[in-house]
């Protein structure tokens, strides 16, 4: 006998948000697979595919000679398209395409191999005549991973570039969620980069592609703002920075953030820190698909928000009741020195906050004469 299983994970995943429904989802699972061990003698081969990753001794107690390939590099392409695959299976059906976009959108999936394509984007990318849309977010919505966030005051800039260890990664327990190994194993994060670092490696997560880049951060807006409607508030933060419009840019953030209504603080435990503010504007902006970069390293110390465009780089330093020291410090670190070779006119911009006021409290930026 030969066993496929395609979603061994069902009945605890759908109810994560009810732990006490999830557990029992897990005790019908152990069974079943309990049931599978007994019967080894007559099964030639079982294969199990899934959202999440359990630890074996939490849904596989029975089952315990099962081989996990979920980073195997060897295996690493067998959940998605390859760029192979697009240039001769697909090339037919993607002739006229935007190649390059269509990597930025749907490319980004690394399984400690070549990264690979989501093959349902692929799909209705192609059904859909091309057109460049969140196909695979749009099949459900990350309600339960907001609530996590929420609970934990977790910084958003951090979902840029996370780093964990492979303990972390590698598996979970409905007693003890953690956010980082299910934000991963769902596919909202993948693994940028590997490193070993003496104790284990540590695994670089960051959003794939601007799918999802774009579609979850469109939805902490909504959560960390109540702002149902985004998009003209996009549209003209990006032709801010396009054109380095400050006066404009300005205005903007202070509209923003008069905009938010007062239960919105009141009732959002996010709202309580000071990671609220640099939240907030770190969300615009990874949504609108930019090369954004959250604590960026430099020998002088961390650049709270980079970001990149065809023209310019703004270096942002975030500061809460800083007494309009947000700028000074940008300037005293230096922090623009690592961008003086990109050929591109560099920006400091420096953004104090009020948190009784709850709004900016001082806006500065300066442009870098090299």
């Amino acid at each position: 006998m030969v066993v496929l299983v395609d979603e061994y994970d069902k009945l605890i995943v759908d109810n994560l948000d009810q732990p006490e429904v999830a557990k029992e989802g897990r005790e019908v699972l152990r069974d079943l697979y309990t049931t599978i061990k007994d019967s080894d003698e007559y099964i030639k081969f079982a294969f199990l595919t899934g959202v999440s990753k359990f630890s074996k001794v939490s849904v596989f107690s029975g089952l315990n000679n099962l081989r996990d390939i979920s980073l195997e590099h060897r295996f690493a392409t067998i959940c998605g398209y390859t760029q192979n695959d697009l240039e001769t299976v697909f090339a037919g059906h993607l002739a006229g395409a935007d190649m390059e976009k269509v990597r930025e959108w749907y490319n980004g999936y690394n399984f400690l191999g070549k990264a690979v394509y989501n093959p349902f984007d692929i799909l209705l990318f192609i059904e859909n005549g091309m057109v460049f849309k969140s196909y695979w977010f749009a099949t459900g919505t990350p309600t339960f991973l907001i609530k996590l966030i929420q609970q934990s005051n977790f910084f958003i800039p951090k979902l840029n570039d996370l780093r964990i260890s492979d303990m972390l990664i590698d598996s979970y327990d409905i007693e003890n969620l953690e956010l980082e190994p299910i934000l991963f194993q769902t596919g909202y994060l993948s693994i940028k980069s590997v490193e070993d670092v003496g104790f284990g490696q540590e695994y670089e997560l960051g959003f794939p592609n601007k799918e999802v880049a774009i579609s979850f951060n469109d939805v902490i807006i909504r959560y960390l703002t109540n702002e149902s409607n985004v998009l003209p508030f996009k549209k003209s933060l990006l032709a801010c920075l396009k054109e380095a419009d400050f006066k404009t840019l300005e205005k903007l953030l202070r509209a923003l953030f008069a905009s938010i209504p007062y239960n919105n603080y009141v009732n959002n435990t996010i709202s309580s820190y000071e990671g609220y503010y640099a939240s907030v504007i770190c969300a615009y902006f990874t949504s609108l698909g930019l090369n954004l970069t959250p604590e960026d390293v430099t020998n002088k110390g961390r650049i709270d928000l980079t970001i990149k465009l065809n023209e310019y780089i703004y270096i942002i330093e975030f500061k809460v009741d800083g007494e309009g020291q947000a700028l000074a410090q940008v300037k005293a670190k230096g922090y623009h020195e690592k961008f003086l070779g990109s050929g591109k006119t560099i920006y400091l911009v420096g953004i104090d906050f009020n948190a009784d006021e709850k709004n900016l409290a001082d806006f500065a930026w300066e442009r870098v004469e090299i």
